[in-house]
This record gives structure tokens, sequence and C-alpha cells, in this order.
């Protein structure tokens, strides 16, 4: 009896810390979404670049009309602020559920963490946009989201680290084949996010 109460101790005093160094009301369900908004956004994405009468030229050559690249990052700021919406809403939904503060030490170190290579691909892209050079913003959007992945893995759910690095993957294979690119966006934010935010719904919150 006192082995197992020792054990038990042990258990406890482990998922306290893992609790206080790890942010883990990270919604599956919001992967999912995530996943929905991106594939729907690659759709409108499609539409705008090989059926709009403004753009011409092959996609690794496209010129693309000032309208046209307004148009482009609307869809892909509404993308964003979607995600972000449901992510942090169902992560508080979450939190509230099993009784933890969603704005602790470890969602603040995961967010600067996530943030800085975020942060540090954005403003490179929005340089490329300038200089017209869209064949590279496919492949360069999935390696730093999967670079900021891996960076915010340790202090949240470890599969985070998985998606990371899928993402990286197909970013890097994306350059090789940059007629595609449009097709590895959808497949890695609209596919990997489904399928990963299904395993993280199934395996951590489903009950």
């Amino acid at each position: 009896m006192e082995n197992e109460k020792y054990l038990n101790d042990i258990s406890e005093i482990k998922n306290l810390m893992n609790k206080s160094s790890r942010f883990i009301s990270l919604s599956g369900l919001s992967g999912i979404l995530a996943g929905v908004y991106a594939l729907v956004g690659a759709w409108m994405a499609y539409k705008t670049i090989y059926f709009d009468t403004s753009t011409m030229g092959a996609y690794r050559d496209l010129v693309i009309s000032e309208e046209a690249v307004i148009r482009l990052l609307v869809i892909a700021t509404a993308v964003l602020v979607l995600s972000i919406v449901t992510g942090i809403g169902l992560s508080i939904r979450k939190a509230r559920k099993s009784n933890e503060n969603v704005w602790n030490t470890a969602s603040r170190r995961l967010v600067i963490n996530f943030m800085i290579p975020l942060a540090t691909g954005g403003f490179f892209i929005i340089f490329l946009i300038e200089k017209n050079m869209f064949g590279l913003i496919a492949p360069l959007t999935l390696i730093f989201y999967g670079l900021a992945c891996v960076n915010a893995s340790k202090y949240t759910i470890g599969d985070v680290r998985y998606l990371g690095i899928t993402m990286i993957a197909l970013g890097l294979l994306s350059t090789w084949f940059l007629g595609y690119g449009l097709l590895f966006w959808a497949l890695g934010f609209g596919g990997c996010h489904i399928l990963y935010g299904s395993l993280m719904y199934f395996k951590y919150e489903r009950k």
C-alpha cells in the first residue's frame, strides 16, 4: 500500500510539473477547422490565380495584377484570422472544462516561441511579394510555419513537433515543384492540419 501511494504521489507531481511547463489546452478541433479554412482559401486562391483574366504566364513566372494580389492577401488574412480566433476560442473552452488558466507562463512561452520564426517568415514573404517573386511564397510559408511549430512544441503537446516537421518536409519538397506550390500549400495547411487535428482530438479530447 505504501509503495502504491508513493507511486501515485510521484505521478501526481509529474502531472503538475507537466501542466506548469506545457500548454496542454491546445484544441485538436481547432486544427481540423483551420485545415478546412485553408482548403477553402486554397480553392479561392486557385480561382483567382488561374481564372482571373488579369493574370498571365506560367506559375513560375506568373504576372498578377495589383487587384489580384490584394484579393489573395485578403483571402490569406481571412484564413489566418479565422484560424487564430477559432484556436483561441476552442482552447479557452477546453481550459475552462479542465479548470485551467489559459494565459499562463507556458502559454506565453508558446506564443513567443511560435511567433519568432513566423514573424521572420512573414517579413521575408512580404519582401518577395513586393519583388513579384510569387513562386517561392507557398514553400516558404510551409517552411517557416513548420519551424514555428517545432520551436514552440516544447511548450505544448508533443504532436505539434511532428506537424512542424511534416510542414518543413512539404515546404522543401515544394521548392522542387514550384508549379504546384498551391497544391502543396493546400496539402500542408489543409490536409495536415485536419490529419493532426483529428489525431490530437481523438488522443487527448474525446472521452
